[in-house]
């Protein structure tokens, strides 16, 4: 963690992602909007500009709405900040599925190669050869639309890289002497796997999980935008987008910009922590 945060782009990636996440975690204490009537339609008071003052129904206080209010006069950033859990929980759950299949599949092909692998090899190649969105777009339409619905369609597509990436490293490890001492010495494959080749994998499958985080955001926010992920009133960015990407041509482009913006930075967050994670981890790096 030292060496990470000591470098510039894995400490960017950890703040813009800490901001994210206490947002997430807090933020049914903070938004403007903590009422029951936070999804209602509100049509009087749609797309106004940042900062617009709505007085409530007593009259004698005002509701601020520091980012505006959408096409549905709801207040943008407490629907942002609400949004941020659909991603985050997305790419989180999403890379569990693909590590919880993905490491299997791989470390089986690779410790006892042969037939085993070549059949293996010839599955995870069969998911790799079809476009990740289109099987992403295809698996939603077989679970249903809807929030958990995302969340299986997306591991299900993130697994092979995972598989893949295993296999490789699994291949290389077979061969070192310490793995040819443990199976003279009568170790058996689940020994050998979890004590002697799997920890070796870790940090390359480190670097590649925090890829997959920023893919899985993106395949979500991909769907909500064609309608297929999360549904409404649920609050999402690729949602949030599609409602108001009209607007980039109006004055009230900050409708579009600001879940498109927010989007982009946690995805840049997490790439940022990939390619440092990448840095501090590569032995050859350090021994240079």
């Amino acid at each position: 963690m030292k060496s990470l945060l000591g470098h510039p782009l894995g400490r960017l990636g950890l703040v813009v992602l800490f901001v994210w996440l206490t947002a997430a975690i807090t933020a049914d204490l903070w938004v403007p909007d903590q009422t029951r009537h936070a999804n209602d339609m509100h049509l009087a008071h749609a797309a106004k500009s940042i900062g617009y003052e709505r007085p409530l129904a007593d009259g004698s206080t005002h509701q601020t709405h520091y980012m505006g209010t959408d096409r549905y006069g709801r207040d943008v950033l407490s629907r942002l900040a609400l949004g941020s859990r659909v991603s985050l929980s997305v790419g989180f759950i999403a890379v569990t599925i693909a590590l919880f299949i993905g490491i299997p599949f791989g470390a089986i092909a690779g410790y006892y190669g042969g037939w085993t692998d070549r059949v293996l090899s010839s599955v995870i190649q069969v998911f790799w050869s079809i476009p990740t969105f289109l099987m992403v777009i295809a698996l939603s339409f077989v679970l249903g639309k809807g929030y958990w619905q995302v969340f299986i369609a997306v591991g299900l597509t993130a697994w092979v890289e995972v598989a893949r990436l295993v296999r490789g490293q699994v291949l290389t490890i077979m061969e070192m002497e310490y793995v040819q001492a443990a199976k003279v010495l009568g170790y058996g494959p689940l020994r050998i796997l979890r004590k002697h080749v799997l920890p070796q994998v870790i940090p390359a499958l480190t670097v590649l999980a925090a890829s997959q985080f920023a893919m899985a955001i993106l395949l979500e926010s991909g769907l909500s935008f064609l309608g297929i992920g999360a549904q409404p009133p649920m609050p999402s960015w690729g949602g949030m987008i599609r409602d108001h990407y009209p607007y980039l041509l109006t004055g009230q482009a900050h409708l579009a910009l600001i879940p498109g913006l927010s989007l982009a930075s946690v995805v840049l967050a997490f790439m940022a922590i990939g390619n440092a994670l990448r840095d501090v981890l590569d032995v050859r790096t350090q021994t240079t």
